[in-house]
């Protein structure tokens, strides 16, 4: 089922922001928690373990929001440009591949690849300076 979410990165404090968000509407969280240390994430502090690979909490009207913990240690740095992408799932690997295609204007972070998190998963900035997350389901 394909659907369209906004992706928030924070600096060590995301799951303070999203149970505040939580709080505030009145909603639950999304689905699992995942934290690096879920991951297998090699070479992390303690603290940098229990950080937040990624979480979803509903809001209003159906959106959800996303969000991940960016780590310095592996050259992530929350800056304007980087703190907000838009996150499309869609249906099938083509449709991935046809949206990176006209998407990514030269400045891609991950071209389509398979992630260990079960997703045919990118993200590139286009030419208006947006930041777009696109995605399917594994086997999709």
């Amino acid at each position: 089922m394909a659907r369209v979410n906004t992706y928030l990165n924070f600096p060590g404090n995301a799951e303070e922001a999203l149970t505040h968000y939580r709080e505030l509407f009145g909603t639950e969280f999304v689905g699992d928690i995942m934290r690096f240390r879920d991951m297998g994430v090699p070479g992390l502090t303690e603290a940098e373990a229990n950080g937040i690979m990624h979480m979803e909490v509903a809001i209003a009207g159906g959106h959800v929001l996303m969000a991940t913990d960016l780590l310095e240690s592996l050259g992530q740095i929350q800056r304007i440009g980087n703190n907000t992408t838009i996150m499309v799932e869609v249906d099938s690997r083509e449709e991935v591949d046809r949206l990176f295609a006209g998407l990514a204007s030269g400045v891609e972070e991950s071209a389509p690849a398979d992630q260990t998190w079960g997703q045919y998963w990118s993200v590139c900035l286009d030419r208006f300076g947006i930041r777009w997350m696109i995605a399917t389901p594994l086997g999709a």
